[in-house]
């Protein structure tokens, strides 16, 4: 009964897409333990990490989340920082996971859609947000699958794990403006393939 009640009450403020103001006190119980607050920040995260795990070709999505949750619930008592600084810890452990397989495995063809949408409304040119649009899904993974890794990473980041710019930076241990210059870059090369009708990268 106390579990419940403890998990009805942060689920009122731990919103759906974002960790809310309970985020301090859902992050205390996990580290004590508390079966509520580990599944509390599980559920948050890990439809997004998932998303992009699926992104960049994974073998196994499904598995490499619960490996990466396995990780960072081994290791939460060590972590300090807000909302923010959770979701790009966990997508650095993703991402690690990621590079982990593919150092075991050869390049893996990108399996499902990514969506086509982006918020950040400061780095992108309406030209190639409309190109973009116009693009079928089974294009955009294929031109995606082409671009520079470094290109691919921030942008499925962006457009699969819904990560913001800061959170994109922190997670890859560069900086903002390193950031933003990576998905402009990654943007116009899809847009120009695009208006060559797909043509090579």
């Amino acid at each position: 009964m106390a579990e419940e009640t403890h998990m009805s009450a942060a689920t009122q403020v731990v919103g759906s897409g974002a960790l809310g103001p309970a985020f301090d006190s859902v992050l205390t119980a996990a580290q004590a333990g508390a079966p509520w607050a580990l599944r509390l920040l599980y559920e948050e995260v890990s439809p997004a990490v998932c998303g992009y795990a699926r992104g960049q070709g994974a073998d196994d999505p499904e598995g490499l989340v619960n490996e990466t949750f396995m990780r960072a619930f081994r290791r939460i008592g060590d972590f300090a920082g807000g909302p923010a600084q959770f979701r790009s810890w966990v997508f650095t452990i993703a991402r690690n996971l990621l590079i982990d397989e593919r150092r075991r495995h050869s390049r893996r063809v990108i399996e499902t859609s990514v969506e086509q949408h982006l918020e950040d409304r400061e780095t992108v040119a309406s030209a190639e947000e409309t190109a973009m649009e116009a693009v079928s899904e089974a294009a955009v993974i294929a031109l995606l699958h082409r671009l520079p890794a470094d290109q691919r990473d921030v942008l499925l980041m962006r457009l699969v794990g819904d990560l913001t710019v800061a959170q994109i930076a922190e997670a890859l241990g560069r900086s903002v403006g390193a950031v933003k210059a990576l998905q402009r870059r990654g943007l116009r090369r899809l847009q120009a393939a695009v208006a060559k009708g797909g043509a090579p990268l």
